[in-house]
């Protein structure tokens, strides 16, 4: 059962692969924006994959990030995912999110992920290049 207050963190070396430079979203090696919400997301995701019945999964809705300062190559970060509301529907879940290096706060923000039956989801994404042949 998905609840408000179920938390979940992960933990990655900052790498010369996961920067802005590497990703292009910036020119310098310093941990990359889009890494750090991917790190977000995935948090978020395996906070509560464990609770769902099997074929069923969660897709990302929505998110909204601010990224605080930089971390350098070589430290660690660790990202959070914090339930803070679960939709009447059960479908839509919605997350504190963060991030933090060895020296503190890094990022922050909300992040909403919507419960999916996994077959579903993938017949309809692939229904759509069907349509364009």
């Amino acid at each position: 059962m998905i609840t408000v207050g179920m938390k979940h963190s992960i933990e990655k070396i900052v790498t010369p692969e996961l920067t802005a430079n590497a990703v292009g979203s910036g020119g310098l090696d310093v941990f990359g924006t889009p890494f750090m919400i991917g790190m977000m997301e995935c948090a978020a995701m395996w906070c509560i994959q464990p609770e769902l019945p099997e074929g069923k999964g969660t897709v990302g809705v929505e998110i909204s990030t601010n990224h605080l300062a930089p971390t350098p190559v070589g430290m660690k970060v660790t990202a959070t995912a914090e339930v803070t509301a679960v939709r009447e529907n059960g479908k839509m879940i919605t997350f504190k999110i963060a991030a933090f290096d060895e020296e503190g706060p890094i990022g922050e923000g909300v992040h909403t992920r919507a419960i999916i039956s996994n077959d579903r989801f993938l017949q309809k994404c692939n229904e759509k290049l069907e349509r364009m042949k």
